[in-house]
């Protein structure tokens, strides 16, 4: 049995370090690591048959709470390029990729933090990491991968940036498709609560007001306080439903149900289950989340239905 292991920051640095240059020059795929699904997708889309992609964070894997295994120190230390999100999305080891190699990229490096990012004071960290709940703003960070593959393999750009512009076009479409459900939903019930504080930018880019029963990061535990709080916001509010993602146990969610039963006498119902939001991560390859597209469809089909319901 696989023993997971804590790696410290100097590990990794040193594997990052270790591994082979840009400027090698071997023939075959690219060999890239992306920390999560949504990633990963996109280093796909626009590098097609030109890199081979590995996910560090699979289906269901909550990336604030995630711990690399040994297997993971290997695919590091032999890819040519690392693409994460940044913002502290990965915790403590986004801190080591930021600093350890110029292999290194952040999708989230050519964001502004005054114009385009959401601050994240009020749960320690500056920014809210978040950003692919905004179509339009990530459809601006995988323009990040299609120049840095470009540099890497020169001989294929004008390829990465057909590609790029490919994936553009439909993340347009997406965007278009998602304001549409949206408006589909009367305005008194567009209110989104789900277990954590991942849907932020959604609710910015497409008019929803957004509460989470944890914060930004789920690596620390609910307080009963906030607990009660949101309890108090659905027992007050008409609120029909709230909804469980898939990279966060329901639990939290459920006990804030009880308390609503108990202290106010209303049934909300709570969305789990195949129904569950996608937030963090991915689906399973041939789900219906199995995409970065396919996430936001299944998301906004399921906010939608649940929202428009008598």
């Amino acid at each position: 049995m696989l023993t997971r292991v804590m790696v410290t920051a100097g590990v990794l640095t040193i594997l990052l370090g270790c591994s082979h240059s840009d400027s090698d020059s071997d023939s075959g795929p690219i060999p890239v690591v992306a920390t999560t699904g949504m990633i990963a997708d996109a280093v796909r889309n626009i590098g097609g048959d030109y890199v081979q992609v590995e996910t560090l964070m699979g289906p269901g894997v909550d990336p604030h709470r995630y711990t690399p295994t040994p297997g993971d120190l290997s695919r590091l230390a032999t890819a040519r390029l690392v693409v994460y999100n940044g913002l502290h999305l990965e915790g403590k080891m986004a801190d080591v990729l930021a600093h350890g190699s110029t292999r290194t990229l952040a999708i989230t490096s050519q964001l502004q933090p005054t114009t385009d990012l959401r601050s994240a004071e009020a749960d320690g960290l500056t920014h809210d990491p978040h950003v692919w709940f905004d179509v339009a703003l990530w459809s601006r960070c995988v323009e990040t991968i299609r120049d840095t593959l470009a540099t890497l393999d020169p001989a294929h750009a004008e390829d990465y940036r057909t590609n790029c512009a490919r994936y553009q076009r439909q993340l347009a479409e997406l965007d278009a498709e998602v304001r549409q459900k949206v408006d589909s939903i009367p305005k008194p019930r567009r209110i989104l609560v789900t277990s954590h504080d991942a849907f932020g930018y959604f609710g910015r880019a497409y008019g929803l007001e957004v509460h989470g029963l944890q914060g930004v990061s789920t690596a620390a535990e609910t307080p009963l306080s906030e607990v009660q709080e949101l309890a108090r916001f659905l027992g007050t509010r008409q609120i029909p439903a709230v909804f469980g993602e898939t990279s966060v146990p329901p639990k939290g969610l459920q006990k804030v149900l009880d308390t609503v039963k108990a202290e106010y006498n209303r049934e909300v119902q709570l969305i789990g289950g195949d129904q569950a939001l996608y937030s963090d991560a991915l689906g399973p390859a041939g789900s219906a989340g199995g995409t970065y597209i396919g996430m936001v469809r299944h998301n906004i089909t399921i906010i939608a239905d649940a929202l428009n319901r008598p």
